[in-house]
């Protein structure tokens, strides 16, 4: 796309003319001539203009009203078709491939994109840019771009968009095919035959839009290369030339063109040449539910019966995003659900194939599905006749259409196919074929969707190719003889298979789905024999996975045999490639044929729409090729797959590629090294797509972090990157921190075991003095000591953006927990802190204890694997009784002991916010555990308490027993490993038989033996509350295990047991 110029000062103004009448004529001829007129005046907007142009205006809406007036489509615009994406060209995906594909491949999503209101967009982006002359929409078949195209008429012809705009010039290629050649003035007089023979400077309006709708139904392609210029507004030229020369700026070089286009034609006009492309988004959930709604208005039980049959089908529902084929598959299954078939013919109910939901659109259409009920329904011979003469009228148009990309046909085309006119009255034909007149005062006929022609194409295909001798693609030019159904399949593939821009795809998916056994069903009698697919089947998948060939990519038409056999419900290979993406035998399968399943299963199944785990599974090879396919895929893991720099370089490439899609991609556990790291920074630089990185545990070193850092700085989409375990040093720290200081969307970085010392800790700090976009920083198990902790102490002093640091394993001790405290004291916006596996002793508890009491914003601290001991626990729970904020707090394997329990205790009567309190691992014994318990009868927040190892028996558990009787919001305690005993098991399962808020008890390991564990099985029959429990380790043997297990089980069908 070119770039638009920069406005002048002097250029604000949005007309075009000067002030008088006889001037704005003078200057509209001369710019429909393409002269200039440098001495122009300020330009006038309409609502100054004279009342004589006044009336023009009026009469040009007034003829535009009338000629949309009628429209099913208009009404209020859905926001879909009043906002629209703001796209910066045409993907490879969209160029290359059929609309079905690009729906299909890109799972009915659309890149993330500027949205641009209807009534701004023909207006500038900015103060310093002017409007775009040539703007060009696009969207796939049946999304809604004539629609868009009636309703903006009819709202500018109202006054509610395009007011800069004094006349619109609304044209459809239908209307232009009727013409051979064509001038300038006379297509404008083509609208509005009125304005006479001085053309469009008779209106005397300074501002022109010129819609051009329908590009891709132009009879002949745009060929800008080839194209004389023309530059007289007069001389009658082929109507494809005359199109070429206006958006060239040849001819009216200061009128405003509108192109409206499926994707793949619009790259006919070169980018340089476009000042703005838009896009037109599908539906997306709750507009596929609305759609349905409203076809069904008085039946709601219905139309959510359609949604869920619709739902039920991942590939049928991404399709619905496409208006056109939603509405169609509504009808379809709209109808099914009135004929209701029964429990005989189950082979006839929901469709979940392509050709399976035509066949029962192609059924309510041969059953006038609308037309009067208790009107006598055609005798069996009848219908079969007038649905074979209709597939051989009908579906050889559509046949030779779709082989000449011809999507619009008038009468004289139906005459030369043989079409017999008295076809096209048949209510059959009018579920088909939509028929318009053109401005020519002719009759253009198209079909309502472009699959409704291409099934229609198929299904002729299938009947003519059984006694046809010649190939039925060459229409009468010289070929070989071709003998058998067979032989003309094979064509048919191999024709789809060369079609670079995949426009046989859908048909090749119609003709496998009509040898289907369920199709056959559904078409028995009316199009097809009964049981005459059965002798090609087998030959025609065999023939399918034949076309698999072993090139170095899959390709979309690879791709999309696999969608054949799956109409052809022949579903072995991509079922095999399923199963062995689950047990993770994917490794083994490597054959074309297997790649080919895999790169459709990227594309449809249910388990890799939300990631795609492809770990310990790829070699180089089968990677390259799915690299097409992988563009579309939104999560990726790579994880495990031995790959090394070679890999990073493709990978690189797909991640810079236009199309990319992938959101978030993870290379853990592979060998990547610098250069590999350097290749994904490359392509960081200019991709939009990628959010999540993840590197942990490869080798790029201080270099490779170095490279990414570089990168970070000037891209604006990733918002996660892992570089744990990857040797970057103090060195690699210090590049990553530069970038922070420029990159403003890095929310969440990993630098864990990467040997950072207190410089890289130091530099890192430095950073979020100014950084306000990271939101959590792991910088675990390295080195950074004191010092380090000193320095990131005095920047949380200053930073408001960080909300979680985890400093776990790094060898600091009390004067470093001091400054953090400090530092805490003054923070507003940390909420979870890692300390654990440090040096921290009571002294270093007081300081955190201080903190507590004044700090109201930290929700977790961790203290695992400390040195607090009594004295420092006992001084964290006096801190926690003003404490109001914190919600978790781990206290694992400090040396704990009863005392620290019992002040813990009574902080836990007191305080409000804690949710969670883990004590494992500390000898508490059953005094400690006996105060927790006490506390528990009055606490009402507490909902998880861990006391794993904490050397309690039978009297501590009858306590925690007491407790659970009474108290009403605990749901998680884990005793595993203590020694409660039979004794402690009863106490317990006394308070379960009243307790119903417990969720997940853990006893593994308890001494329970068999009489304690009967007895809290037993309990668990008036208990519906617990959903988990751990019996494990108990002595309870295997008989043992069985009762207990059966005992739950009828007690307690809903809970878990681990025995």
């Amino acid at each position: 796309m070119r770039k638009q110029e920069v406005r002048t000062g002097g250029e604000t103004g949005q007309g075009r003319g000067p002030g008088s009448p006889a001037g704005q004529v003078k200057v509209l001829v001369d710019l429909l001539a393409g002269k200039s007129n440098q001495s122009s005046q300020t330009p006038q907007t309409p609502d100054r203009m004279p009342h004589g142009d006044d009336s023009r205006i009026q009469k040009c809406q007034e003829a535009l009203l009338n000629r949309v007036k009628g429209s099913p489509e208009l009404g209020g615009p859905s926001p879909r078709l009043t906002n629209l994406l703001l796209v910066e060209g045409l993907t490879d995906l969209q160029l290359k491939e059929h609309d079905f594909t690009q729906v299909e491949t890109t799972r009915g999503g659309w890149h993330p994109a500027r949205i641009i209101a209807l009534e701004r967009l023909f207006l500038p982006l900015s103060r310093v840019s002017i409007p775009p002359r040539i703007s060009i929409t696009i969207g796939v078949a049946g999304v809604g771009k004539t629609t868009l195209v009636r309703n903006f008429v009819h709202l500018w012809a109202r006054g509610q968009v395009g007011k800069d705009f004094s006349l619109l010039l609304p044209l459809t290629f239908r209307d232009l095919n009727t013409y051979e050649k064509l001038s300038a003035d006379r297509l404008i007089r083509s609208v509005f035959p009125h304005i006479g023979e001085s053309g469009l400077a008779a209106a005397a309006l300074p501002q022109t839009l010129l819609i051009l709708d329908g590009l891709d139904e132009c009879k002949t392609p745009l060929d800008f290369s080839n194209t004389a210029a023309c530059t007289d507004p007069k001389k009658e030229i082929q109507v494809d030339h005359l199109i070429t020369n206006i958006i060239r700026g040849n001819l009216f070089p200061e009128v405003s063109v509108w192109v409206t286009s499926r994707p793949g034609v619009a790259g006919q006009i070169p980018g340089g040449l476009v000042d703005r492309m838009t896009e037109i988004r599908g539906f997306n959930e709750e507009e596929i539910k609305v759609c349905l709604e409203e076809m069904f208005p008085e039946d709601h039980t219905l139309s959510d019966w359609v949604l869920r049959q619709v739902q039920a089908d991942r590939a049928l529902y991404l399709m619905c995003t496409v208006p056109a084929f939603c509405r169609l598959a509504g009808s379809a299954l709209g109808h099914l659900s009135r004929t209701k078939p029964g429990p005989q013919d189950s082979a006839l109910w929901t469709p979940r194939t392509l050709c399976e939901l035509y066949s029962w659109y192609f059924r309510m259409a041969l059953g006038g599905d609308g037309q009067e009920k208790g009107k006598a329904s055609p005798r069996i011979e009848q219908v079969a006749h007038s649905s074979r003469k209709m597939v051989g009228t009908l579906g050889r148009l559509a046949f030779h259409g779709l082989v000449r990309r011809k999507y619009v046909f008038y009468e004289q085309d139906l005459k030369a196919f043989g079409m017999d006119l008295a076809v096209l009255q048949s209510a059959l034909c009018g579920c088909f074929l939509r028929r318009e007149e053109t401005l020519a005062s002719s009759t253009a006929y198209c079909f309502s969707h472009l699959s409704l022609q291409e099934f229609v194409a198929a299904a002729y295909y299938y009947s003519a190719s059984k006694r046809a001798i010649f190939d039925l693609f060459t229409e009468g030019g010289v070929s070989w003889p071709r003998l058998g159904f067979l032989t003309h399949f094979r064509s048919a593939a191999q024709r789809a298979m060369q079609a670079e821009d995949g426009r046989l795809d859908v048909f090749l998916r119609f003709l496998s789905g009509l040898l289907s056994p369920r199709v056959n069903a559904l078409l028995a009698g009316s199009l097809l024999a009964q049981g005459e697919h059965q002798g090609y089947r087998a030959q025609v998948a065999e023939l399918l996975q034949g076309c698999l060939r072993p090139d170095v990519a899959v390709c979309a038409r690879a791709v999309n045999t696999l969608h054949c056999l799956h109409e052809l419900q022949h579903t072995e290979l991509a079922c095999s490639v399923e199963e062995a993406m689950r047990s993770g035998g994917l490794a083994g399968l490597t054959s074309p044929q297997h790649r080919a399943a895999l790169a459709y299963l990227l594309q449809v199944s249910d388990a890799c729409a939300q990631e795609a785990n492809l770990s310990l599974c790829l070699s180089k090879g089968v990677l390259q090729s799915l690299l097409p396919q992988l563009l579309y895929c939104r999560s990726l893991r790579l994880d495990n797959n031995q790959f090394q720099d070679p890999v990073m370089d493709l990978l690189g490439s797909v991640l810079s590629g236009k199309d990319c899609r992938i959101q978030r991609i993870s290379l853990a556990e592979n060998q990547i090294g610098n250069k590999g790291a350097k290749a994904l920074a490359r392509s960081l630089l200019v991709n939009r797509s990628l959010t999540a990185l993840d590197l942990r545990s490869n080798s790029i070193g201080p270099q490779g972090a170095k490279a990414l850092a570089d990168a970070l700085k000037i891209n604006r989409t990733l918002a996660f990157l892992s570089l744990q375990s990857n040797a970057i040093r103090d060195n690699g720290a210090r590049s990553v921190a530069e970038a922070l200081a420029a990159n403003r969307t890095l929310s969440v970085l990993h630098l864990q075991k990467n040997t950072i010392g207190p410089v890289g800790a130091q530099r890192m700090a430095d950073t979020l003095k100014q950084n306000r976009s990271l939101k959590e920083l792991i910088f675990s198990s390295n080195s950074i000591g004191d010092g380090g902790a000193e320095a990131l102490a005095m920047a949380l002093k200053v930073n408001q953006g960080l909300e979680s640091l985890d400093l776990q394993s790094n060898s600091i001790s009390d004067a470093g927990v001091a400054a953090l405290m400090g530092a805490l004291c003054a923070n507003q916006t940390l909420i979870s802190l890692n300390l654990r596996e440090n040096s921290i002793s009571s002294e270093g508890a007081r300081e955190l204890a201080r903190a507590l009491c004044i700090n109201c914003t930290l929700k977790n601290l961790d203290l695992t694997a400390n040195l607090l001991q009594d004295q420092g626990a006992q001084a964290i729970a006096v801190a926690m009784r003003e404490n109001q904020a914190l919600t978790s707090l781990h206290l694992q394997w400090n040396f704990i002991q009863a005392g620290a329990a019992k002040a813990l205790g009574q902080a836990l009567q007191l305080n409000r916010s804690l949710t969670s309190l883990d004590l494992q691992e500390n000898a508490i014994g059953d005094e400690g555990a006996s105060a927790v318990a006490s506390a528990l009868k009055a606490n009402t927040a507490l909902t998880a308490l861990y006391l794993q190892v904490a050397s309690i028996g039978s009297r501590g558990a009858q306590a925690l027993g007491d407790a659970l009787a009474v108290n009403k919001t605990l749901e998680i305690l884990d005793l595993r490993g203590n020694t409660i005993g039979a004794a402690g098991a009863k106490a317990l399962a006394n308070a379960l038989k009243v307790n119903s808020s417990l969720r997940r008890l853990n006893l593994q390991e308890n001494s329970l033996g068999m009489d304690g564990a009967i007895c809290v099985a037993t309990a668990l029959s008036g208990n519906h509350s617990l959903q988990h429990i751990n019996l494990q380790g108990n002595h309870i043997g295997e008989s043992g295990a069985r009762m207990i297990s059966e005992a739950i089980r009828t007690n307690a069908p809903s809970c878990t047991v681990e025995m």
